[in-house]
């Protein structure tokens, strides 16, 4: 049965700010943790939640403290609304707040069904841009590039529920600190604007000197001289969003704690049997990343099988891992900005298809999450060189968001969100994860494929769960 075509109706569209004059002028450097992310797309995230009212209902009653909620927790965390200074070399980028500096704040009304729009099921990847919402276009005064860092949506679904939308730069927060400003905001609007309770056990930490003075190596200058090099040749991607889209659809799997748990027992039995000795360390993250990299490269060389394929040919998984409160770095958790070890793991096409390809994935991503625990900046000189090099040969896998990152705990007074996804995937090519909504333990893994790869992937993930 055909769908009823969704409206989107833009009700108000005004702007959000700290109070005037509750913030001084501030700039901050970026450091060696924040410069690879000068390169990466913006960051796409919408919460859903259950709103059984109409949207007269939310806009006088609602809407208010929402506002109000936000400007308290901008001047808290004021960094979402200053801008990204880039100054041409050898001038050195920083994030700059003066006064009266805001970000876009839309509230919009759908017809779309709320149901059909946040199902796990296969779906359009178009049905959820709607809800995000538009960074303010970037502006070059002087040779030099000024850049917006937060945009915020609000859609009300009549009687059904609300979208609330973020798109917002990686150089300016990582996830811990996006959920960190999430959660705030929050809180702030469940208590009614009482922001000194709301902040007072979770103030955020933007002193870069705890991070500068862990850069005895000159990292910070290192990936500056590159970034530099790579930006003067930057070309925005030529092929229109819209042709990226097309044909794409997006869905949720869900692992649920028991999955996990027998993943990692089958992955234990298969090296028992081959008699191996090395430790295998197969935590959630480790089994759930290895079963979704072989399943995927398994959807993507049949939809593709026109190519010829090289059985010695590499493929890469990226992650990044969280640096907060490790003994060697010493940073807190309430630390505001990027701390973010990137890390790549490389394996040949034939070990990924073989018989024991989780197994073989397993190992070589556990592995390399030893090698970051015993290291986090063991090759950081190279990240952003690794980066680009590994994503020209095309057979690059990247995950985005983290199960341990508290997304469903983002609670504006309505309860937890009913389902939170992760946008810009769409256009990225990666993989999403999360915490499982109803499962403590379980984890929410979010894929946008073309649909003849999302139906292959769908039968051999299944198969993969069935098998275990």
């Amino acid at each position: 049965m055909a769908t009823r075509p969704c409206t989107i109706k833009v009700l108000d569209h005004s702007h959000a700010s700290p109070p005037p004059g509750s913030v001084p002028d501030t700039s901050l450097p970026l450091t060696f943790f924040d410069v690879p992310w000068l390169l990466c797309r913006p960051m796409q995230r919408l919460f859903f939640y259950e709103f059984p009212y109409s949207t007269l209902q939310f806009t006088q009653t609602i809407l208010p403290s929402l506002k109000t909620s936000l400007s308290h927790t901008l001047q808290t965390f004021y960094p979402f609304a200053a801008k990204l200074i880039c100054p041409p070399s050898p001038h050195k980028p920083q994030i700059l707040y003066t006064d009266g500096d805001c970000v876009p704040f839309t509230v919009a009304e759908s017809s779309a069904d709320l149901d059909r729009t946040i199902g796990n099921h296969a779906r359009d990847v178009k049905d959820l841009h709607p809800y995000v919402p538009e960074l303010t276009p970037e502006r070059v005064l002087n040779n030099t590039r000024v850049v917006p860092l937060l945009a915020l949506q609000v859609t009300v679904f009549p009687n059904s529920g609300i979208c609330i939308g973020v798109t917002f730069c990686h150089v300016a927060a990582d996830g811990r600190s996006f959920s960190h400003f999430m959660k705030v905001w929050a809180s702030m609007s469940r208590s009614g604007g009482n922001s000194a309770a709301c902040v007072e056990k979770s103030v955020p930490l933007f002193d870069r000197n705890v991070i500068q003075e862990k850069d005895p190596c000159g990292l910070e200058s290192i990936l500056l001289n590159e970034w530099w090099s790579w930006a003067s040749n930057w070309e925005e991607d030529k092929i229109p969003v819209h042709d990226i889209l097309a044909n794409k659809v997006r869905a949720t799997f869900i692992m649920g704690r028991g999955d996990i748990e027998r993943l990692k027992r089958c992955v234990l039995n298969q090296r028992m049997k081959k008699s191996e000795s090395e430790q295998l360390r197969a935590s959630a993250f480790v089994v759930t990343c290895a079963l979704v990299w072989t399943r995927l490269i398994k959807a993507q060389e049949l939809s593709a099988s026109d190519k010829k394929l090289e059985d010695e040919e590499f493929h890469y998984f990226c992650f990044v891992a969280d640096c907060r409160n490790r003994a060697e770095f010493a940073i807190p958790e309430t630390y505001f900005g990027n701390c973010l070890a990137i890390c790549f793991v490389r394996m040949k096409r034939s070990e990924l298809l073989g018989e024991n390809g989780v197994l073989a994935a397993t190992k070589a991503i556990g592995n390399r999450v030893w090698e970051m625990e015993n290291g986090a900046l063991r090759g950081a000189e190279k990240w952003i060189t690794n980066w680009k090099e590994i994503s020209e040969t095309g057979h690059l896998v990247t995950v985005s968001g983290s199960p341990k990152l508290p997304v469903y705990e983002t609670d504006f007074g309505w309860g937890k969100p009913n389902k939170t996804e992760v946008v810009h995937i769409d256009v990225s090519g990666a993989i999403s994860l999360g915490g499982c909504r109803d499962e403590e333990g379980g984890i929410e893994i979010g894929l946008a494929l073309n649909s003849d790869e999302m139906e292959v992937f769908n039968g051999f993930f299944e198969q993969g769960l069935k098998a275990i």
